[in-house]
């Protein structure tokens, strides 16, 4: 059996199966089973999704850990911003990274392919003039 032990801290956030928890003390869990889960600066919440690169990101997130339905349509929704976002730019590296994360997403491999999208925002936040902070999110 494989486990995994995450240590969090009061007011950190953990996401299993699309259900947010959030920590009031510190505390220290195990997890013996197969779950999809983010923690901390990995999730994003709805109201910080104010980029299209943001945006791809919550879809992607709601692929990796939402119910079957929400991850058909957030599926859906992923491949409409990424022909959105690959129609905006010209840089070939971006449009290699917009591929190969809506790729990872639809092979299942939604955690490769939030990671993708955390440098697809670190790209649009250059293009935007917006310096990328160490606490924005998501922090992969």
């Amino acid at each position: 059996m494989s486990r995994l032990v995450l240590e969090l801290r009061p007011g950190e956030r953990l996401m299993v199966n699309g259900a947010v928890i959030v920590f009031r003390t510190k505390a220290r869990i195990e997890l013996t089973a197969r779950v999809r889960f983010l923690f901390g600066k990995q999730i994003m919440m709805p109201e910080e999704a104010h980029t299209p690169a943001r945006r791809l990101y919550l879809a992607l997130q709601s692929v990796y850990i939402g119910t079957a339905e929400q991850r058909s349509r957030a599926l859906d929704t992923a491949h409409a911003l990424t022909a959105a976002l690959k129609a905006r730019t010209m840089c070939a590296l971006m449009r290699e990274r917009l591929d190969s994360a809506l790729a990872a997403a639809v092979a299942d491999n939604c955690y490769a392919a939030i990671k993708l999208a955390r440098l697809i925002i670190r790209s649009e936040d250059a293009e935007l003039g917006r310096v990328s902070q160490p606490e924005d999110k998501p922090a992969l």
